[in-house]
């Protein structure tokens, strides 16, 4: 056959929901919430179950809508990069309008949903999506200080749950939120170090220094240095209701120490391989530091 006569087939719509709002990302940020909320509640009930199904759905929605927003502003800078120019937007499967549409539904949706579940819990919600969409994106291509700005928002899903649980913002949701906060870092800049070239086409400088150097290395050390000690600071009992046993401690220090391992090696090697590793390490880190917190209030 003739490879003019080939008919290229669209994505389906669900394959364009899908991207445009990010599932992979989407579906770790509900992780989250719900890790959080698991942490959070205290007694089982039907409410219960509701009540995280509510959070997956209307968490699902305020993560996508933050993405298409997102999307739509950055439009014409994702069509620069090889990383993004395929995404639904710049390649064109989808228009600015029904983007914006998308957005808008997605937000009553998820606003809706998360105030079903409790005031506070919507409130945090449509903090993030502010944050996300009307600060840290306009920042990117104006400041390094944009990641430090987006770990706000981004730290919110983890004590997100615990305020779904309890309807309380205490000592509690605010160690959860640390500890995700720090995370960011070198999460984050390990992304801007491997995507430096890719980055830089569209005028974004993710990193702290703007540049792939040993300052920047050596941040990256500092910020898993502090996640690490904000991550074992439960076992100690300075957190209200939320405690860790020294057993898991230790574990959850061991992974910490994992990370450190990848951190340490980007600041010797300085290239783009250790990066990637550093970044892949670090999403595993933060689930399973999240499993473990889990496993360690349900079966201890």
């Amino acid at each position: 056959m003739d490879s003019s006569s080939q008919i290229i087939e669209k994505p389906s719509l669900i394959t364009s929901f899908l991207a445009i709002t990010k599932a992979r990302l989407a579906i770790s940020v509900v992780f989250s919430t719900l890790a959080g909320y698991l942490l959070g509640v205290d007694t089982w009930n039907a409410n219960s179950f509701l009540m995280l199904l509510f959070l997956a759905i209307g968490g699902y929605c305020m993560v996508g809508a933050s993405n298409v927003f997102n999307q739509v502003i950055e439009k014409d800078l994702d069509a620069l990069m090889d990383r993004t120019k395929n995404r639904p937007l710049p390649s064109g499967l989808i228009s600015k309008q029904n983007a914006l549409l998308l957005g808008f539904v997605l937000t009553a949706v998820g606003l809706a949903i998360l105030f079903a579940v409790n005031p506070k819990t919507a409130m945090f919600g449509a903090i993030s999506i502010f944050l996300y969409v009307s600060v840290y994106t306009p920042l990117k291509t104006l400041t390094p200080l944009s990641v430090f700005v987006g770990a706000f928002p981004g730290a919110i899903p983890y004590m997100l749950g615990w305020v779904a649980a309890t309807g309380h913002f205490g000592i509690e949701a605010g160690t959860l939120f640390i500890i995700q906060f720090f995370w960011q870092f070198p999460h984050f800049w390990a992304i801007g170090w491997f995507l430096y070239d890719d980055y830089k086409k569209a005028g974004f400088f993710m990193l702290p220094t703007g540049q792939r150097d040993k300052k920047t290395a050596l941040q990256v050390i500092l910020y898993t240095v502090w996640m690490i000690l904000a991550s074992i600071v439960p076992v100690f009992g300075f957190t209200g209701k939320l405690f860790l046993t020294k057993v898991s401690g230790a574990i959850v220090l061991l992974l910490g120490f994992w990370m450190l391992f990848y951190a340490v090696k980007l600041y010797k090697e300085m290239d783009a391989v250790a990066a990637r590793k550093l970044m892949i390490v670090s999403v595993s880190y933060i689930s399973l530091v999240q499993i473990i917190f889990v496993l360690d209030k349900f079966i201890r």
